[in-house]
């Protein structure tokens, strides 16, 4: 009974001490690192997610990119680092993509902790103006009459823009012609040139160019429709049933981060993105907030690396 009464005084004493680092927590500028250079969706939501954490926490928030690889680089270096609270991750839905594309030097699911989903949104399925489709039904026919005749442009190989509308293919049982391109710019540039036929693009890249009718917009890739354009159907609803993508943005920390810690920063991320401030701000680069528990954005990342790695088996897709 005397050694019981010990341990729990020893648990209590500990939880006493945890509670006490966490209230003490930060005591000095915290770092999120972004795996991908200035200017993109990662780095806008990581400089957004940096500026709402600096108000609330009380100390300053400093985005470091470190780009290269995929992503991958910025991630072992935010893996590899000190639990300690003052060094996260902002990653995309491309973090899912990369353990079947790169020999990673961290285990992506065993040697992160999960902190919460940042953002979630669809890509916009769009085709030239001069292409005779209306839907994706239309597309698919016209596909499958003409085997190859179309071009569709990535991001890049082996980038979350290719391997979505490879599943697209093996789904609608299709054959189009791959155009890689450096990054969603020159993508869009050749798509509206006519070069390429096909694009499945991210709203806030996109969106604007359909509007300004040089892309034809036929379906939204997410399960439900968007606030931004309610007319444009799903790829589900529209003619591809059970297809489905989400693009997402989250915060990783390293492995072993202390609970209470977790706690406070799942807390206050989930009160900022239900603030109409950061709403605006996210809906401004075309996605949504998202929310949630450290243990649901586990389950995602776990869920898409097995969704992609089955993609890129099948498609053979290699990474450049």
């Amino acid at each position: 009974m005397k050694r019981m009464i010990t341990s729990m005084g020893a648990l209590l004493c500990a939880g006493a001490a945890g509670l006490a680092s966490a209230q003490a927590y930060p005591a000095k500028p915290i770092r999120i690192i972004a795996p991908f250079a200035p200017g993109g969706g990662t780095d806008f939501i990581a400089r957004v997610a940096a500026q709402k954490m600096s108000e609330v926490l009380g100390q300053q928030a400093i985005v470091e990119n470190r780009a290269g690889a995929g992503g991958t680089i910025g991630a072992e270096v935010g893996a590899k680092s000190a639990p300690d609270g003052y060094t996260f991750t902002l990653i995309s839905g491309s973090y899912a993509v990369n353990p079947s594309l790169y020999k990673l030097n961290f285990d992506p699911v065993n040697d992160i902790t999960a902190v919460i989903q940042m953002s979630q949104g669809p890509f916009l399925v769009v085709v030239h103006p001069s292409l005779p489709v209306k839907s994706v039904k239309e597309l698919i026919a016209l596909a499958k009459a003409k085997p190859n005749s179309l071009n569709y442009a990535s991001s890049g190989q082996g980038s979350i823009t290719h391997l979505a509308t490879e599943l697209f293919i093996d789904m609608a049982g299709i054959k189009m012609v791959h155009v890689p391109y450096k990054g969603t710019s020159p993508a869009i540039t050749d798509t509206i040139a006519g070069q390429t036929q096909v694009l499945f693009g991210s709203v806030a890249a996109a969106l604007p160019q359909m509007r300004n009718g040089r892309f034809k917009g036929i379906a939204v890739s997410t399960p439900k429709r968007i606030d931004a354009a309610p007319e444009i159907p799903t790829v589900s609803e529209s003619g591809l049933k059970g297809y489905e993508v989400t693009l997402w943005h989250g915060m990783i920390a390293p492995k072993g981060l202390p609970k209470p810690i977790l706690n406070r920063i799942n807390g206050e991320l989930n009160k900022v993105l239900k603030n109409k401030d950061m709403q605006d701000k996210l809906a401004g680069d075309g996605v949504a907030a998202a929310g949630g528990t450290p243990e649901q954005f586990s389950a995602l990342i776990k869920k898409d690396i097995d969704v992609w790695r089955k993609v890129v088996q099948k498609a053979g897709v290699k990474a450049e």
